[in-house]
């Protein structure tokens, strides 16, 4: 022990002051990638296509710029409040990060007198730009079956200031309640609206769907197979109809009526089937089924909840639910699922597990908050809606950019949060050497994440084009 204490003599790792550096760092290091990534699918043309006019004169930022600014803070998602742009303005090492220059960086009244200039038409833009960039994935992914997922999302801002539209949602909160359409991992398709408005409000779910539904038609393939999933806050006739109009298929959670009940009652044992999955057991029933005022009878299947996990659930403590869909129904829809080869899809057991693949659209809506906040800035409906947009916009991108640049060293299925603790906040350093201007990590870093790698991905992406 004596010589270990006289080898390590004078060489303390204490640290006994402090002084400032004049070389340009930043604990974002990872965010760079973000905006290689947003340069390399040339997002930002589509942008100024759409929201260029939004500038009356030529001084201050450009579209760009602004754009780029407002994506990489909620990608870095440090806060939600506008006065976190009034203390990143003071460092040049997240303006060197972003690729940007200090002088350039935007303030807090920047931001508020951007998004207080749009108007509520405008903000319909950020629509036609999430489905184009919706056609942009399925046509990489070439899925043989789109399954879309529609339902509302509440927007809890209870302890927010007074905001218009702010209003009691069903949640018992009040908030926002904007009615959002779900592909994989992406929210593609969104209506912001006020905290009352139930899920089949007016007539915004048909027109969301015959929008989505013909681009998908002319700007992919007219023969796939369209499958939308719901639950009952949408089970309405008029909406089924217009999907079987469309010749797409539905799985829609119904309502338990008293005389579904008794009838189920009278159903004979051996009538009764059973669908299993790695969690659950349930016992099902088919029958058609025809409401008071329908044109016609529809495919219901009763599902009754036998078992969860290793346990047996008693009768009385049974959730039990009914799922109305059009699929085996001799529709356009199976023909379709027939070409595709898929006619599996048709069957009972995979109807149930279409119902319940439901959650995992549940769960990007707490990927959203998790990415972005539900507590919106303005006082005025429009500029929140606008606000809204642009963080589903940036959470889209966002996506993507895990997909095509990060899967192989962060999951898909992670969220931002965790994207965020082991890649973007990296330490780095921005060094400038024979007009050059380079980004430097360390060691553990370059391997641990493998930077070079992610460097050459987030260059190369796959290309977005903008009809």
């Amino acid at each position: 022990m004596k010589r270990k204490k006289e080898k390590n003599k004078g060489k303390s790792v204490k640290i006994t002051g402090i002084d400032i550096t004049d070389d340009t760092l930043t604990s974002r290091g990872g965010l760079n990638l973000f905006v290689r990534y947003l340069d390399g699918i040339e997002i930002m043309s589509p942008i100024t296509e759409l929201f260029g006019s939004i500038r009356k004169t030529n001084r201050g930022n450009g579209i760009e710029d602004i754009f780029k600014q407002l994506l990489c803070n909620f990608a870095d998602g440090t806060s939600r409040h506008l006065v976190h742009y009034d203390m990143i303005k003071e460092d040049s090492g997240y303006a060197g990060v972003i690729e940007s220059t200090p002088s350039t960086l935007m303030s807090s009244h920047v931001v508020k007198r951007f998004f207080t200039a749009f108007s509520m038409a405008r903000t319909w833009q950020f629509r036609g730009l999430l489905k184009g960039l919706f056609i942009w994935r399925i046509n990489l992914k070439k899925p043989d079956v789109i399954e879309l997922f529609i339902d509302t999302m509440v927007m809890d801002n209870d302890e927010a200031r007074r905001r218009h539209g702010v209003q009691p949602t069903y949640k018992r909160k009040k908030g926002f309640q904007p009615l959002q359409m779900i592909w994989d991992r992406y929210i593609i398709d969104a209506v912001f609206r006020g905290g009352k408005k139930h899920c089949n409000h007016g007539n915004a779910v048909e027109n969301m769907v015959r929008d989505v539904v013909q681009k998908i038609r002319t700007e992919y393939r007219s023969d796939v197979p369209i499958i939308i999933k719901m639950d009952s806050g949408f089970f309405d006739q008029k909406l089924f109809e217009v999907f079987e109009e469309l010749g797409v298929g539905y799985v829609v959670s119904g309502k338990l009526y008293a005389d579904i009940k008794e009838y189920v009652k009278k159903v004979k044992h051996e009538t009764w089937q059973q669908y299993k999955n790695k969690e659950q057991v349930w016992d099902y029933v088919e029958f058609m089924d025809k409401r008071g005022n329908w044109t016609k009878a529809r495919r219901a299947i009763y599902c009754s909840p036998r078992q969860e996990g290793a346990q047996l659930m008693l009768e009385f403590a049974r959730p039990d639910t009914i799922l109305y869909t059009n699929l085996g129904m001799g529709e356009k829809i199976d023909e379709l699922l027939a070409h595709a080869e898929q006619k599996q899809l048709l069957n009972a057991e995979n109807i149930i597990e279409r119902a319940h693949s439901r959650g995992s659209g549940e769960l990007i809506h707490r990927a959203f908050k998790n990415f972005g906040h539900e507590e919106l800035p303005f006082k005025k409906f429009v500029p929140n809606a606008a606000y809204y947009y642009c963080m589903v916009l940036a959470f889209f991108l966002f996506e993507s950019f895990k997909e095509d640049v990060c899967s192989e060293i962060i999951p898909l299925a992670a969220y931002a949060t965790t994207v965020r603790r082991k890649l973007i906040d990296c330490a780095a350093k921005i060094a400038k050497t024979a007009n050059k201007i380079i980004l430097k990590v360390t060691p553990a870093t370059w391997k641990n994440l493998k930077f070079d790698v992610l460097w050459k991905r987030s260059g190369a992406p796959p290309q977005f084009a903008w009809a």
